[in-house]
């Protein structure tokens, strides 16, 4: 028995010892046909960063040696720096421009990779509405100049902002959140916006505003606009709402301005915030206000007995 169970763990040990023997093969032969694949100049090749410093970026290319992109290779940026940019585990793709560099390695161009690859990369950004960050460079006439996936990019002045800009060159430096709205790779014409994030922000802003609004509330605003079916009034913080020209005064107008005119303060009452917009009253306020004044008013006295203030009526119940 004891014979036959140490001849059943050997086996067990065999079979063990063979899978792993197996993969360990497979692996390798993979390796070593990545090892042979034929590379040669103008090939755009992928990598993962092993190394970087501030003269070049090393490349593990699964391949008998490695890859090596110099700093002036890595982006038409004159202002990239790899580091904070490119880390170990990234990986790269980039042009071959040399099969040996003179050290044994192949020597790599990102900054040629992009002239090809970035085209496809910005055309999905404008085609799903990618919203990035860049870093302004410099200040161009009518605009200024950033770059991205490599690319030169021009914003337009008008584009920087949903205020006007008037200093162009105070935006130099400065980070902001754009959205790519051309992209023409025969002209190489690459523009942003950053004007289009700050309104939709914008609009989300006000949409939450406008959801934290409660029917029923009463404001003061100032009459904005106005127009044959109503009145506008700003509330303030960004929020306008209407009045609509039934929803003025109880006596029937023909136009608002019969009695609004703009700039004038007045108090509205929310009725709803429907489909992002507020509607507004001031006929509900006048309808509140007369129902207070009725309150107010004194009640009539009534008894078993009808009330009489002649002299005669008084005298006459007197016992003397």
């Amino acid at each position: 028995m004891e014979t036959e169970r140490k001849e059943n763990v050997a086996a067990e040990s065999a079979e063990v010892t063979e899978g792993a023997v197996t993969e360990t093969m497979k692996d390798y032969e993979k390796e070593l046909e990545a090892s042979f694949r034929k590379i040669g100049e103008g090939d755009i090749i992928k990598g993962t960063v092993i190394d970087v410093n501030e003269e070049e970026v090393i490349l593990d290319l699964k391949y008998y040696t490695q890859g090596v992109i110099k700093a002036e290779n890595l982006s038409n940026d004159p202002d990239f720096l790899a580091a904070g940019k490119i880390a170990v585990g990234d990986e790269i793709e980039a042009t071959v421009i040399r099969m040996d560099d003179g050290e044994g390695n192949i020597e790599l161009s990102k900054k040629e990779a992009n002239d090809v690859l970035a085209w496809d990369k910005l055309q999905a950004m404008l085609d799903e509405e990618t919203i990035v960050k860049v870093r302004i460079k410099e200040s161009v006439k009518s605009g200024v100049v950033a770059y991205l996936e490599g690319m030169r990019a021009f914003i337009p002045a008008s584009q920087l902002s949903t205020d006007y800009v008037e200093d162009l060159d105070a935006w130099v430096g400065k980070e902001i959140e754009v959205k790519v709205i051309t992209v023409d790779q025969e002209k190489q014409k690459v523009v942003l916006s950053g004007k289009a994030v700050a309104r939709e922000k914008e609009a989300e802003e006000r949409r939450h505003r406008i959801s934290m609004m409660v029917p029923g509330t009463v404001l003061e605003g100032v009459v904005e606009s106005l127009m044959p079916y109503g009145a506008f009034v700003n509330l303030g913080n960004g929020i306008s709402g209407l009045v609509h020209i039934s929803q003025i005064s109880q006596r029937r107008i023909k136009k608002p301005s019969e009695v609004l005119k703009e700039g004038q303060k007045v108090k509205v009452k929310i009725l709803n915030t429907n489909d992002n917009k507020v509607s507004l009253s001031m006929k509900a306020l006048e309808e509140v206000m007369e129902d207070v004044e009725e309150d107010r008013e004194p009640q009539e006295y009534t008894s078993g007995e009808s009330v009489s203030t002649s002299l005669g009526d008084l005298l006459s119940k007197l016992k003397l």
